[in-house]
């Protein structure tokens, strides 16, 4: 760290570094994941590390290592929650009068459907998720994404074709 520059560990500074990247490392983990709550723990522990080796970290890095953090944290739970949802089980617990052969197999259909999804690609997954769950417009995601509409359609049709190859025409 050469002398002119600015210590991450001055708390004035990490301040610094937290009100002016915090926002944009959030958003670029929850348009990854899309789940607002996994997005700030993330940047939450990515600020902690930064804090935790502020003297390691020269100031004009300290982005670049937030973003790196923040994006191996997502893949590690990324990598945790491809396992979970192989052994998840998911009973039923409301009362219906649906047979346990049908709840059978909604269940397995249910599992073999997030592992579908989980062994997507990520830019493939990001894109499929953005449309199917947050219910984004093709535009909204090029914009959230940072690629082109037809780079959306592209990557949507590479994810529907793989999932329709893993669960076969339902």
């Amino acid at each position: 760290m050469t002398s002119t520059s600015k210590s991450v560990c001055d708390p004035k500074n990490y301040e610094q570094l937290f009100n002016t990247h915090s926002t944009t490392v959030f958003n670029f983990i929850y348009y990854k994941c899309g789940d607002r709550q996994q997005a700030e723990d993330i940047v939450q522990d990515a600020f902690i590390k930064l804090w935790r080796n502020c003297s390691k970290v020269d100031f004009e890095k300290a982005k670049s290592y937030v973003f790196t953090v923040a994006r191996n944290l997502f893949f590690n739970e990324a990598a945790h929650k491809k396992i979970v949802l192989k052994y998840q089980s998911n009973p039923n617990k409301s009362i219906n009068n649906q047979t346990p052969e049908f709840l059978l197999e909604e269940q397995q259909f249910m599992e073999k459907l997030n592992e579908a999804i989980a062994g997507l690609p990520e830019k493939q997954r990001e894109v499929f998720l953005l449309s199917r769950i947050d219910k984004k417009k093709y535009s909204e995601i090029s914009e959230i994404v940072g690629i082109s509409i037809k780079a959306v359609e592209k990557r949507m049709s590479l994810a529907l074709i793989a999932l329709r190859d893993k669960l076969g025409n339902i």
